[in-house]
């Protein structure tokens, strides 16, 4: 049974890649999460789809303080505020280009992309705005740039419900013409909700909720709306095939180039080679 079960064959057609881990209206329900996704992408997208993108540095423009429902509960000073801004926004930026390496783009390491951004001084979400998509495409062999902005990163109690908000902001532009291919936004409540009828089960369920304010819950988060707004994003056939096709001929290219070696004649120079080689040893040629 079990060596059947490894012959089972490689590339067959996946099933239900569009639906996923894509929420739908059952399990919203379910986990009561109002969040909502939206998705518009340039009309021309499936014509020109960018092989290469470049995922800059997403910027949180919120307080950078712990906020429950609204109220900070953390009073961080200015260096720890741009610290844990940077943070945040980073997480959900590699969250997003995750999934993003999982589709049919080329993603460019972030490494990358922040070295030459700090070579040039740029260092902030006002000189990235105005720096030249097209430019920067040029500097990092890209096709399009994705930006992305933090819109919610907070948390709310209300005794037997508790949640933790987050939402994103991406836009993708064409470092060729400077076009919009794509403009997302969308957030995602992780909500944990506990119902109690007796003023005892109030008492206990209202801990069980705020325990649900764990670092793992606020990943959770931070996946998930990334998977959704990821998974909107139309799969374009046309780079799909170019992807595989530059593959097959880089693997044909290498081959061709082995089987010329292997079949070039070895030479090994004539009589006097050894003696020569003698002569230049480290060693000196051996004594008679």
């Amino acid at each position: 049974m079990l060596a059947a079960r490894e012959q089972r064959p490689f590339f067959q057609a996946e099933q239900a890649t569009e639906t996923h881990g894509r929420k739908n209206w059952l399990d919203r329900m379910i986990e009561v999460d109002p969040g909502k996704l939206q998705v518009e992408m340039a009309s021309d997208y499936q014509e020109h789809p960018p092989a290469v993108i470049a995922i800059m540095p997403f910027a949180d423009e919120g307080p950078a303080n712990f906020t429950v429902d609204k109220i900070p509960v953390t009073f961080r000073n200015q260096q720890q505020q741009d610290n844990w801004a940077w943070t945040d926004a980073q997480r959900l930026r590699h969250s997003v280009m995750g999934y993003l390496a999982q589709r049919e783009f080329t993603v460019v390491n972030p490494i990358a992309v922040d070295a030459v951004l700090k070579q040039r001084g740029i260092d902030n979400m006002q000189k990235l705005r105005q720096a030249s998509p097209i430019e920067l495409g040029r500097l990092l062999g890209a096709d399009a740039l994705v930006y992305g902005e933090v819109d919610n990163y907070e948390a709310f109690y209300f005794g037997l419900v508790s949640s933790y908000r987050v939402g994103v902001s991406t836009w993708m532009i064409s470092c060729h013409d400077g076009e919009t291919l794509m403009r997302e936004t969308g957030s995602r409540y992780s909500v944990d909700m506990e119902p109690a009828l007796s003023p005892q089960d109030i008492a206990v369920n209202s801990v069980l909720t705020l325990l649900e304010f764990r670092d793992v819950t606020l990943a959770r988060a931070e996946e998930e709306v990334s998977r959704e707004l990821v998974l909107r994003i139309p799969t374009s056939q046309k780079l799909t095939e170019q992807l595989a096709s530059d593959a097959l001929r880089h693997a044909e290219e290498v081959e061709a180039e082995e089987a010329s070696i292997d079949l070039k004649p070895v030479t090994f120079g004539g009589p006097d080679a050894i003696g020569d080689f003698a002569a230049t040893a480290p060693f000196g040629p051996p004594q008679p």
